[in-house]
Parts: structure tokens; sequence; C-alpha cells
């Protein structure tokens, strides 16, 4: 594995701790998604951040209800973009977390 790619994996998942407690800290609760994708998964992209392990899924809920759409997840994503992360909600994928 190239330096490069393992110190942005480094960086993410000491990043995602803390997107995590935004989440709840914003009142959130949260369950994890897709992390990483195997090459030959037929779903999504070929050039996904989940082969390279720089990408997750995340799920929230408010009172108990599934959120999907981009606005329930903005505040949250646009922290995260603040951190020099990726929202997938500028990209129709609300709930996807990168690190580029």
């Amino acid at each position: 594995m190239a330096q490069a790619l393992l110190n942005r994996q480094i960086t993410f998942m000491r990043n995602l701790p803390r997107l995590i407690d935004r989440a709840f800290t914003l009142g959130y609760e949260v369950t994890g998604g897709e992390l990483y994708r195997d090459q030959q998964c037929p779903c999504g992209s070929k050039a996904s951040k989940h082969h390279d392990r720089l990408a997750i899924v995340l799920n929230l809920f408010l009172d108990g209800e599934y959120l999907t759409d981009a606005e329930s997840h903005r505040e949250l994503g646009e922290w995260w973009e603040g951190m020099g992360g990726k929202w997938g909600g500028r990209s129709g994928d609300p709930n996807r977390y990168e690190w580029p």
C-alpha cells in the first residue's frame, strides 16, 4: 500500500470519531453503514472512496426516524466539510462522508 494512501486512511480514522460525536451532539442517533467495499462488489462506482477505505455511510436517526434526505444531514455534512472532509449531500448521497 502506498504511504500516501495509508496516511489518508489514518487521518480519516482519526477524524471519524469526531464526526460521530458531532452527530450525537446535534441530537442524532447514528448507526454505521458501509465502510469498505470490495472491488468485486457490483454496486456503486468503481471509483468509490469505499474501495480505498476513505468513505463511510452514516445512518442518522432522530426520534427513531431514519433520515435519508440531504437537509437532515446538512449541518453535520457542512461541519465535516469544515474539518476537510467531503460530504455526499453535494452529489445526491447525503449519508456518505469521505476523506479526500
